[in-house]
């Protein structure tokens, strides 16, 4: 018999339903959004339309469910992938009707409302705007670029955080208490953390570990199988892989840097941490001796935010296999660093700002040559501080594109 045999379909709500908040005293994380703004707007009932914008179970259609309780509101949620403006005109008419007889508004919610198109979220301009309904829609798409302007208008787009380890574990205790589960601590923590800020998640894989009685480690091994990782994103494997991971590309093996990316996705690593590392790198590593590495990995940093994996992880190879595949350097990183140990000195007064009133009786500006009059717009005269005159910070290598910045800032340092 199957473990799921016994369940009454008719009756049965998944746990993560039977836990979700009924009032903002309960509801966990966002604190900073309802510190703010947003809070107090829904503690005086003021709330306009929203649209909430991040990742899958952070509570979005929780926070609109408590905004309809507070507010003391009808509450009718539809799917964008499912409605049309058949079943959005009778939503709008009786919304009209719970507003003329009975003084009460109506919350329109709007899930995945980024796949509503043009003509839907046309139809919903006006009652938006004249308030005969309150729209939340909610998406875990940009909605910059995927609600029409005209919408966007009329709506307050608030940007949710992803969940932390803590706050799913906040969640999962009290599901706890809630069911009565019997549940080793460890096993909490595994679920918390392999959830990765999604409490739907955490509370769908606590009640599925709580049907073989006890929730164990060993339980959430036989459940989740090869999903559950030695990866630690807060322990020594995680700073460990992290360092292998830029060592490995700052070392041109582009196996080795594959393999280490691959890690830490597979171990649910912070899309952010792991495109913040390889944007560093190229500008650390990879310098001038490849320019195009710093625009590729910017690029990639964004377009993998973007997208979301699984897609990102294709995004972020690229950017991988081309930095640890170009030419190397150090110079500019080691430039700066000299710099900033070494910045005392007065700006030389043919070069001061002369935009200010009396700045030229002063002398400032007086003899500066405009390189762009010289042949080859370039005139030779005096940049850094007296006390610096033959300071040189920047020592380009040979290796790429940063042999031809050499070779031609050693023909200029000659002159």
């Amino acid at each position: 018999m199957d473990l799921f045999d016994s369940i009454d379909d008719a009756s049965y709500k998944p746990l993560a339903e039977r836990m979700r908040p009924q009032t903002l005293a309960d509801f966990a994380g966002q604190a900073e959004v309802l510190r703010g703004a947003l809070g107090k707007m829904i503690a005086t009932g003021q709330t306009p339309s929203l649209i909430f914008f991040g990742a899958p179970g952070i509570g979005k259609t929780t926070l609109a469910k408590i905004i309809a309780n507070t507010t003391d509101s009808e509450f009718v949620k539809v799917n964008a992938a499912l409605s049309g403006i058949a079943e959005l005109r009778g939503i709008v008419k009786t919304a009209e009707e719970q507003r003329k007889f009975y003084r009460k508004r109506t919350i329109l919610f709007i899930d995945e409302i980024h796949r509503f198109n043009k003509g839907q979220q046309d139809f919903l301009l006006p009652y938006v705007e004249d308030g005969r309904i309150t729209l939340i829609g909610a998406t875990t798409e940009n909605p910059f670029f995927e609600v029409n302007a005209a919408l966007l208008s009329r709506v307050k787009i608030v940007r949710l955080s992803k969940l932390t380890t803590a706050d799913i574990k906040k969640i999962l205790s009290r599901a706890v208490d809630a069911e009565k589960f019997s549940v080793d601590e460890r096993a909490l923590d595994i679920i918390a953390d392999f959830a990765d800020g999604d409490a739907r998640m955490a509370l769908n894989l606590l009640e599925q570990a709580a049907f073989a009685g006890k929730v164990t480690v060993d339980v959430l091994g036989d459940l989740l199988g090869e999903k559950i990782r030695r990866y630690d994103k807060k322990g020594d494997n995680h700073y460990d892989t992290a360092s292998a991971f830029i060592k490995s590309m700052r070392g041109s093996d582009a196996d080795a840097a594959i393999f280490y990316l691959a890690k830490m996705i597979d171990g649910g690593e912070d899309l952010k941490f792991i495109a913040r590392r390889i944007v560093i790198c190229a500008a650390e590593d990879v310098g001038n001796a490849d320019p195009q590495a710093l625009i590729l990995a910017n690029a990639a940093a964004q377009a993998a935010q973007f997208v979301g994996l699984p897609e990102a992880r294709i995004i972020l190879a690229q950017a991988v296999t081309y930095i640890a595949g170009a030419p190397k350097s150090n110079a500019a990183y080691l430039a700066i660093d000299k710099a900033l140990a070494d910045t005392r000195g007065e700006v030389p007064k043919h070069l001061r700002d002369t935009s200010y009133k009396g700045a030229k009786a002063f002398g400032h500006g007086v003899g500066y040559k405009y390189p762009h009059d010289f042949p080859n717009h370039y005139v030779k005269q005096q940049y850094l501080p007296d006390e610096k005159i033959s300071a040189r910070y920047y020592e380009p290598t040979t290796q790429g594109a940063e042999a031809a910045i050499k070779r031609r800032l050693d023909d200029l340092r000659r002159d």
